[in-house]
């Protein structure tokens, strides 16, 4: 597990947990779980819950944190999702009750491992008569469920039997009707006030093999009914959800009141013992300027091509960002610095980016990279000379030394860094002005050479001081501009991909714009670099590894580098383009 961080004031949540162990309300027990559906990829909207429920089991002694699939519906489920889940909780750093390091699926819950003890609480409810089988459709039911201003309408089958809802349940589990024919709903008030609580459905018929149990089961409990049950289960004591099921929380808790009439704490009780009934918090889920959250959006993002997969750098997918090369510390750095809250309000994307920049900044070895290269060539530099100078691999980290860089005749500049007609505070490589190169010399620019067609500079000539190698002049003299740079003769090519926010609006999904979210597209989330020239020491650079390029941003090897063809990904850069670009308007 993560190591423990230094604590800000407790928020809500923290508060009521806290409230409840000084009260023993749960006999000093604190049980969470994260319930993902395995119907798509985590997001970091995930990663703040992860982070808060996890967080909370490991700030006290004893706790645990479920890690539990709500599988119920098998048409949407894959293993795949269930596998990607898995390992992206264990790269963001957690585990759970009875996990393995050799087997990342040891104590892994999921709902569908508790299909029979719903089906048999639902009988239980059905004998209580607080459950009926109905023949409504699904359109039928929808209309008869009335709005908000006007009551519902009671299904002309809510006045069955006891014994005819038994014998249909039975019938539907056997597999006797065809899907959408007949469901199982509560018997709760078609006029209650709350939409939730008028009769909804707690199991329906649907006729696909599911992803664990096969072609066992016939039937399915709906969320709304497996919730609370799945909680209860397991012993959850504090149930964390977002706010978009605060309204859904009366019925969970008459659903848990169903089951407990008529039981007692020491099973006495004419259906046994009392179930655990969870407390069920809200929280406000994560929003993030410049991208869409959706799990709906972004496989319309996946399926139309606009992005290369869900693990494209672009998304806000935890593999999107890990192949960004977000770290995981981070992301729960971030999760800690936003906070949990009760309301709704969206966090700049800036202090995503500034958490990754922060740890990396720490911890990413330094190299020199040349993006778009331009040859410079020293004319007073002997050709057949060769040195290797020391580079500091991490000025923020002593202990990570220093390595060696071959510098020659010629080398590699940005083209940027070099301006025929300077402007005003240009303080660059231009005609008569002298620079250091990095941990190397100064160097004066003497001319260029340029394409005779188009005019463009190919070659810069430069001369350089022998006595100021390092960096430093022994005469006190001093320059204003630093360049970096690479040896022509030992450098590596590479393709880099310098990735963007994926949308040019900073709520790209605001119902208030006239448009379709994708028209805010960023036409320059991605520009690829071929032919870049990096330290020849990056070629042993596996994928993940980060480092940062000097003057440049931080970079990741991507899965797709290999030694003969090296592939970076650009995490951010050194500082906040978009501010920049921003007060220029």
């Amino acid at each position: 597990m993560p190591e423990a961080q230094p604590k800000k004031e407790r928020n809500f949540i923290e508060q009521i947990v806290q409230g409840d162990l000084e009260s023993d309300k749960w006999a000093g027990r604190v049980v969470t779980r994260f319930p993902p559906e395995p119907n798509g990829y985590l997001h970091v909207g995930h990663a703040k819950s992860i982070c808060l429920n996890f967080g909370l089991a490991a700030e006290h002694p004893g706790g645990r944190c479920n890690l539990r699939f709500d599988d119920t519906n098998p048409v949407k489920e894959e293993d795949e999702y269930v596998r990607s889940i898995i390992d992206d909780i264990r790269w963001l750093g957690f585990r759970w009750p009875g996990a393995s390091e050799t087997d990342p699926a040891t104590g892994v819950l999921f709902a569908s491992d508790y299909f029979l003890q719903m089906y048999e609480w639902a009988v239980e409810l059905i004998k209580k008569g607080k459950a009926y089988v109905c023949d409504l459709t699904p359109e039928q039911t929808r209309e008869g469920r009335g709005t908000l201003t006007s009551p519902g309408i009671d299904s002309p089958y809510r006045g069955r039997t006891i014994d005819e809802n038994l014998e249909l349940f039975e019938r539907m589990r056997k597999g006797e009707f065809p899907d959408g024919s007949k469901t199982l709903r509560a018997k709760i008030d078609m006029a209650h006030a709350n939409l939730n609580m008028r009769d909804p459905v707690m199991v329906r018929i649907l006729h696909a093999p599911h992803h664990r149990t096969a072609d066992t089961w016939c039937i399915y409990p709906m969320y709304d009914w497996a919730h609370g049950i799945e909680d209860s289960i397991e012993g959850v004591t504090h149930s964390i959800c977002t706010l978009e099921f605060e309204n859904h929380r009366p019925l969970y808790d008459w659903f848990i009141d169903a089951v407990n009439e008529g039981r007692t704490p020491d099973g006495a009780g004419p259906w046994g013992e009392t179930i655990v009934h969870s407390q069920q918090i809200e929280f406000a889920r994560l929003e993030l300027t410049y991208t869409v959250m959706s799990k709906r959006k972004l496989l319309t993002l996946v399926e139309d091509g606009h992005v290369t997969g869900w693990n494209d750098p672009r998304l806000p997918t935890l593999g999107g960002l890990r192949r960004r090369g977000y770290t995981p510390e981070s992301i729960r750095a971030f999760c800690r610095d936003i906070g949990v809250a009760k309301f709704r309000s969206t966090i700049d994307v800036v202090r995503l980016e500034n958490a990754v920049r922060e740890d990396l900044n720490k911890k990413a070895p330094r190299v020199m990279a040349v993006l778009r290269p331009l040859k410079l060539v020293i004319d007073n530099y002997r050709e057949d000379k060769r040195e290797q100078l020391d580079a500091v691999n991490n000025p923020e980290d002593p202990a990570a030394g220093k390595r060696k860089v071959p510098f020659s005749r010629v080398l590699y500049i940005e083209r940027d860094d070099f301006h025929e007609d300077p402007p005003k505070k240009y303080f660059r490589l231009a005609p008569g002005r002298e620079v250091r190169l990095r941990y190397a010399y100064f160097v004066t620019c003497t001319g260029c050479v340029k394409d005779d067609k188009t005019g463009e500079v190919t070659e810069v000539h430069c001369t350089y001081d022998p006595a100021t190698r390092g960096g430093d002049s022994p005469d006190g003299r001093k320059v204003k501009g630093t360049i970096h740079w690479v040896s022509a003769d030992d450098a590596i090519s590479a393709e880099v991909r310098l990735y963007d926010r994926l949308f040019t609006d900073e709520d790209p999904d605001n119902p208030k714009h006239d448009k379709d979210f994708k028209e805010f597209l960023n036409p320059d989330s991605l520009e690829v670099l071929t032919g870049c020239k990096l330290e020849p020491g990056l070629a042993a650079a596996r994928p993940a590894d980060r480092v940062q390029f000097e003057r440049l941003g931080y970079f990741c090897a991507d899965p797709d580098s290999t030694a003969a063809k090296p592939v970076f990904n650009r995490t951010v850069p050194l500082r906040d383009s978009w501010a920049r670009r921003a007060k220029k308007k």
